[in-house]
């Protein structure tokens, strides 16, 4: 009997992932669903009037289609993976303001929007995803606790009046309600962090990319939702 037990539990589909755009009240999804009332879609804006410097290569934005879909994904050449953001950077070849880059990473990211994520996981990129894992799980701050301890073991709960999510990053940039402005991933975790009154990883510093690498393929098959919109 107990072995039949674990075989049906074994045998069991896991639980379907739910993106924070499930989460959100019926207003907040009706803003991300319309363009036009899509705050995000201010930075998108910014983000076309600079890729000027980026259609000689590229060509069209649409010709970036699924890339952000992959990202964090493994750089060569500095033998490690980078964000979107940070390739963004590192392509311009001349510092942008932290707003010109997180616009750009907007307009690429919406590209994708509707693909699912499926950012790659094998080879030296194992390493990382495992690292990131473990941050993911690791218990820090004051407050004594991890990332796990909020978006998986409370997944659904409430926190001052809204419900947490489990998450998954598939809609960075997003714009937060509370913020009143468009942030991305490492703007997030910085507020995580401090929430829990941890030191702040710095953002793109190797600790933050390999958390949001894990969370990019433990959301795998969710679809791009750039730019999302959540409270």
């Amino acid at each position: 009997m107990i072995r039949l037990l674990l075989a049906l539990l074994l045998a069991s589909p896991a639980l379907a992932q739910r993106s924070g755009y499930d989460d959100a009240s019926p207003e907040t999804r009706a803003m991300q669903d319309d363009d036009s009332a899509n705050p995000g879609f201010l930075w998108v804006r910014q983000g076309e009037e600079l890729w000027s410097s980026c259609a000689s290569c590229h060509g069209a934005p649409a010709s970036l289609r699924g890339v952000a879909a992959r990202y964090p994904a493994w750089d060569a050449t500095l033998g490690r993976p980078v964000t979107l953001a940070q390739r963004i950077a590192r392509h311009q070849g001349v510092s942008l303001p932290d707003d010109a880059v997180l616009a750009l990473t907007a307009l690429v990211g919406l590209q994708s929007r509707g693909m699912p994520l499926a950012v790659q996981t094998s080879g030296p990129m194992a390493r990382v995803v495992a690292d990131g894992d473990r941050l993911f799980h690791l218990r820090q701050g004051q407050l004594n606790l991890s990332c796990a301890n909020c978006h998986d073991d409370r997944a659904g709960q409430r926190l001052g009046g809204s419900i947490i999510p489990e998450g998954h990053a598939n809609g960075y940039p997003q714009y937060r309600l509370e913020w009143q402005s468009l942030g991305s991933f490492s703007r997030r975790l910085r507020s995580c962090m401090v929430g829990v009154r941890a030191e702040p990883y710095a953002p793109g510093s190797d600790q933050a990319v390999a958390i949001e690498l894990y969370l990019a393929q433990r959301a795998g098959g969710l679809k791009v939702e750039t730019p999302a919109v959540r409270p």
